[in-house]
This record gives structure tokens, sequence and C-alpha cells, in this order.
């Protein structure tokens, strides 16, 4: 199968030797030694990197090969693109016995974000991706509407034994936040093994660290007007950033993209562009959803539940705000 690139999955390590095609983040080469071992390859359908700095690059060599076996496996679990894949099995049969710890964590998570939002970010939003993958334009009412009665969060029924879908034909994507949830569990292996300085780009973006000079890695956000220019830098040092933007993967030349508020059947444009730091990627792939769905002035209440989170928000004029908290 074809892999596709969406909104997070597009990124560039600028001056450092591995470029991807031009996305949404960009990762400023150091200036010291040692010298950085790279990979690239693809994570959830997604295009993806890890880079490691270590004294011995065959040591950074062979955690790499490590971290792809764990890599592979989660994918097992996440993927909406292998048949196989704990979540296609749960999204074609309506339920799934015996889920791993790992399905169990992410919706677990997923429920707690989706409450403190009031539903504005929902795992079971994959009906209207459906939808409009397949050419449904926003206008298209009763075809929304039908779509929409199979979104709902709490129409999901999740333990140990089993997960189910309490609604017939609903589905669930889980790749607003999967995706932050494997970068944690790679980040955190490595550093478990010693590893001190690494940048892992698995959909989210996560620094162990900081880069060899000791300083925060500078990541490039897009002018979400013009995403094939940087506008500014984060620093991001032992964090984690995502972002969310509509650009990532429009439907058509319209305003229909793949960020869709649950609660409308309609694409989300509040916001241009949601940044978030925080110290979990897991937490910042969810948050960055849910601020660009329930918009800026439910930021402040969001973070607040994600300790020593902060969103850059730009809106649509091009102006932009930054809010964090403790």
């Amino acid at each position: 199968m074809t892999a596709r690139v969406g909104r997070r999955a597009v990124l560039r390590i600028l001056g450092a030797g591995l470029t991807l095609p031009a996305g949404i983040l960009g990762l400023r080469a150091t200036r010291s030694a040692p010298e950085p071992v790279r990979w690239q390859g693809d994570a959830l359908g997604a295009l993806a990197g890890m880079t490691l700095w270590h004294t011995n690059p065959t040591v950074a060599r062979h955690a790499i090969g490590r971290m792809l076996v764990e890599l592979e496996r989660l994918e097992t679990v996440f993927s909406l693109y292998r048949p196989d894949s704990e979540l296609s099995r749960l999204n074609l049969d309506g339920e799934l016995a015996y889920p791993s710890r790992d399905l169990i964590d992410v919706f677990e998570q997923s429920r707690r974000i989706a409450d403190l939002s009031g539903g504005a970010f929902d795992p079971t939003i994959q009906p209207l991706w459906q939808l409009y993958a397949h050419g449904t334009r926003s206008d298209e009412s009763a075809l929304r509407e039908a779509a929409l009665a199979r979104v709902d969060y709490t129409a999901v029924t999740f333990g140990a034994r089993q997960i189910r879908f309490d609604r017939p034909a609903m589905a669930a994507s889980l790749n607003g936040i999967a995706q932050g949830y494997i970068t944690d569990r790679i980040t955190e292996i490595l550093g478990n093994e010693g590893f001190e300085t690494a940048v892992v780009e698995l959909g989210e973006t996560r620094a162990l660290g900081t880069d060899p000079d000791g300083e925060p890695f500078a990541i490039g956000l897009l002018d979400p007007r013009a995403p094939s220019r940087i506008e500014r830098d984060v620093g991001l040092a032992n964090a984690a950033l995502s972002v969310s933007g509509g650009y990532g993967t429009p439907f058509g030349a319209g305003p229909d993209h793949h960020i869709f508020d649950p609660r409308t059947g309609r694409s989300a444009t509040g916001l241009a562009q949601v940044a978030v730091v925080s110290p979990k990627a897991i937490w910042a792939d969810a948050l960055s959803t849910a601020i660009y769905v329930a918009g800026e002035s439910s930021a402040r209440d969001l973070l607040t539940a994600y300790p020593r989170s902060r969103a850059i928000m730009t809106r649509g004029d091009g102006s932009w705000t930054e809010i964090g908290v403790g």
C-alpha cells in the first residue's frame, strides 16, 4: 500500500544531510561533535526520522535497529494501513478481544482529552475521514449527518478483556494521539538505554536532552499561509512538539480538510495552526488537535490539565498568540 502523508508526517531536518520533502517541521543542524547517526523511513503511513548522538556511532546504529523492531510492533497495534493491526481489526469487526496495553492506554488518554475538550477531540472521527476522502463536500448535509451519527467517543467501551463500539459501523482513527504515544515510547526507551541526546520524529517530534552544544534544538514552524516557508523557530529541550494545521491534508480546492469538528461534521476553521510544546508527545499531539478544533478560547483550560505545556496559535489573518501554563 502506498504511504499517505498527512499534516504531521512531512518533516525536514535542515542542513544535516537528511532531507525529507518540504513539510511541517525543520530541525536545524548543530555545530559540534559527536556526529549524529540518522534513520529515515515511515511510521503509521507517514514520513519519519530519528537522529541520535553518541561517541560511538556503532552503538547508535544498533540502538536504531532495536527501535525499528519496537516501531514495527507498534505498527501492528495502531496502523490504519495494515489490515492485520489491532485498530484495523477493531474497525472491521466493531470489537477486539484482549487488546494490547498500548491500545488501551491510548483509548484511555483519548477519553481524557475528549472529556476535557467537550468532544472537540474524538478518536471515533474515522467515518468523517472516510466520507471526505471519497470526495464528499461539506455542503452535502445528508451524507455528513449520516457519518456524524457514527462519531461518538462515549460509545466506546474498553478494558483489558475487550474494546468494542456500542453502535454499528463506527470506526476509530488514533492518528491524533497514537503518533505521540509512539514517539514517547521510542524516546523513553532510548533514554533508559543511556542516550542523552536524540531527536525522535515519528509523526510528532520529541527531543531527548539538548543539542550537543548544550542549546535547545531549534525546530522550525511553518507559515500556515505559505507552508513552504518556515516562519519562526521553537526551542525544544527535553520536550515534545506537535503541530496541527488544516493545510496538511486538504480535500479538494475548497475549505475542507482532515481536522474535523466532531460536533458539526465539518472541518475546523477557527485557527490556521496550533503548535503545542509539552513534556510528552502524546500530550502535545492530543492538545494541538483539541485546541485547533475547540478554538483559542479553550486553550488555557486545556493546557492547565497538562503541566508545563504551551500553545502557539496562529489565526487566519496571520496574527498569533502564545499561552503557557506551569
